[in-house]
């Protein structure tokens, strides 16, 4: 029952870790759009990193239902607060305004907010902080290179009506990464779209993209840097490094080298897997 689209996006990296005692763990890790990084033994499916289920946000819309719980991998990429108005931003002060405001009008009581009729903000956003790349694993060095991203999305439940038929009409578009989803056979459509400035700028300020190294050893996050400059993304060609969303993954060589194609600038980045130095 997926409100959120918070699915297991990339396959799993399968990696053979020893433990303190010196024996060998058969290790899976499941990156997920939450930020969530599950790790599993591959044996009998046992958490080797904790990851408790916690009470979430509740209020579903009306006719809906939501779990009191989800699982929150102590393994984790999730923002350790929530956002608040001081954390919009613009490319001008008016469009910062504009982002506050529209801030205050939706609902966000954190992550797993439920989607609603007077439009959720939800962060991590649709897009995720994990997407279809997955980890890169350096076995060797055991090391894992991931590229997280943070975007704000906005979900708002569109009831069903006259402009909104609960079954398949072929005059509608199919649905999308943004726009209005029909969602037939269940009783909202929904609104989803980015969280954006009137200038098309993201809301929450940056940094949106980061390539980071986890130690495999402990499971501890050891580096994360912004990634990537909006050169591409902006009307003038500025290389300010604010950090982009990338979509794809990064991979790594036995030369101890990770390498990114996929920000929204048009680079092949190539990054020192033990500090990130590029």
């Amino acid at each position: 029952h997926d409100l959120w689209d918070m699915d297991i996006p990339a396959r799993p990296s399968l990696v053979d870790i020893p433990n303190e005692q010196g024996e060998v763990i058969p290790t899976l890790y499941a990156p997920a759009k939450t930020g969530n990084i599950f790790v599993l033994d591959r044996r009998n499916g046992q958490p080797v990193v904790p990851a408790p289920e916690r009470p979430v946000p509740q209020g579903a819309a009306p006719g809906d239902h939501l779990s009191p719980t989800q699982p929150f991998s102590q393994l984790t990429f999730r923002p350790s607060k929530l956002l608040t108005d001081a954390d919009m931003w613009g490319g001008t002060m008016y469009d910062q305004l504009v982002c506050r405001i529209m801030f205050h009008r939706l609902r966000y009581d954190g992550t797993f907010t439920p989607p609603s009729l007077q439009g959720t903000l939800v962060f991590p956003g649709n897009l995720g902080m994990f997407e279809w790349g997955g980890l890169a694993v350096d076995p060797v060095r055991q090391i894992a290179i991931a590229n997280p991203i943070a975007i704000p999305f906005v979900s708002k439940l569109i009831p069903r009506g006259p402009n909104n038929p609960a079954t398949p009409d072929k005059s509608l578009p199919s649905g999308s990464e943004s726009g209005v989803q029909p969602q037939f056979g269940v009783p909202y459509g929904v609104d989803l779209h980015p969280f954006l400035s009137p200038f098309g700028l993201p809301c929450k300020q940056p940094a949106w993209g980061y390539m980071s190294g986890i130690d495999l050893r402990t499971n501890k996050i050891v580096w994360k840097h912004r990634n990537g400059t909006i050169r591409d993304s902006a009307p003038l060609p500025l290389p300010i490094k604010m950090g982009v969303p990338s979509l794809a993954g990064p991979l790594t060589t036995a030369g101890g080298v990770a390498f990114l194609t996929s920000t929204l600038d048009y680079y092949i980045r190539a990054y020192d897997v033990t500090d990130g130095r590029v």
